[in-house]
């Protein structure tokens, strides 16, 4: 009798979680998975992001994709849809997390906003029974029904190629859709983005398209999807020439974790000198070492006249004393 394949018992929006978690903390946006909108009830699989202000900051717009980077609520609720398809009971699941939490947390309507987002593309028919329709954004729908005019749909599939969707659109259903986004962010540079946020994109990418048949099988985790990123990184390195492994670094990261020594190895002694101030130059010599070279106009130099008479009398009188004895 044949043994059915194993499927992946991967909490999806856990990963997402994290990647927005390494993606938006830098730039002071709080991220929370699981999150519970009531205060005894099991939490619900849902992301809450929150900012301080209204309006987005530049540095966040840039990494929030389309709809959600427009939206000027403070708390933001993501509701992830990544393996089952958009439905009535999606929809329904989004609009109670929405209610629950306004309700537990005290809030205005206008301060939250709640989105469902589906890594698969929404059938037709779906969007035109629940009164979606297509935004000025590809990818994000609005609806016409007054209930749920406050709960857009992004499509992942469907979000334009700029880079500040890329992030979102790893877990895009489509390999097309997910590759574009990888490629996207392999322009900007994986070497730009922190080191955590890097093994999250890095453990993703060879999840999905360096693991084959094999992927299926494994219940992924965020802890998981940052070994695998390192462990891929290292591998890759491995094969680098050092030049290439440097490429794209500024100077304080290539010298990051080098002592003096190893810093000033191979230079020239003008070269170690260099940007260096008269008194970091003269730390650690002697007087003899400091004047060595010196014209003896120079080393008299900012000396007054009474300084150096006085200088030269004391000389004599030491040397009066010598010949006494």
């Amino acid at each position: 009798m044949k043994q059915k394949p194993k499927t992946s018992k991967t909490r999806w929006h856990q990963l997402l979680g994290k990647l927005l978690e390494e993606l938006l903390v830098p730039v002071g946006v709080k991220v929370q998975t699981d999150f519970s909108v009531m205060s005894e009830p099991p939490k619900t699989d849902i992301l809450l992001l929150r900012k301080e202000h209204r309006r987005w900051a530049k540095a966040q717009q840039e990494r929030l994709p389309d709809g959600v980077r427009d939206s000027r609520a403070k708390h933001i609720l993501l509701e992830f849809k990544y393996t089952e398809s958009v439905n009535e009971n999606a929809f329904l699941q989004a609009l109670c997390y929405d209610y629950l939490y306004r309700r537990t947390q005290h809030l205005k309507r206008h301060e939250v906003q709640t989105f469902l987002i589906s890594s698969k593309t929404t059938r037709k028919p779906t969007l035109e029974k629940y009164g979606y329709f297509q935004s000025d954004k590809k990818g994000v729908y609005h609806s016409a029904l007054p209930l749920l005019q406050f709960v857009p749909l992004i499509s992942l599939n469907e979000l334009s190629d700029e880079l500040h969707n890329a992030y979102i659109k790893c877990f895009a259903s489509r390999l097309k859709e997910k590759k574009s986004a990888f490629e996207a962010l392999a322009r900007k540079g994986f070497s730009t983005f922190s080191l955590g946020l890097q093994w999250v994109v890095e453990g993703l990418l060879h999840y999905w398209f360096g693991m084959q048949g094999e992927a299926m099988e494994i219940e992924l985790t965020p802890e998981k999807v940052m070994k695998l990123g390192k462990k891929w990184q290292k591998l890759v390195l491995s094969g680098l020439k050092p030049e290439e492994r440097l490429m794209g670094l500024g100077p304080e990261e290539r010298l990051m974790g080098l002592g003096i020594e190893e810093r000033l190895m191979g230079l020239e002694p003008e070269e170690r000198l260099m940007g260096l101030g008269p008194e970091e130059r003269l730390m650690g010599l002697g007087i003899e070492e400091r004047l060595m070279g010196l014209e003896p106009e120079e080393r008299l130099m900012g000396l007054s006249i009474k300084e150096i008479e006085a200088y030269l009398k004391k000389l004599k009188k030491k040397s009066g004393n010598r010949s006494d004895e």
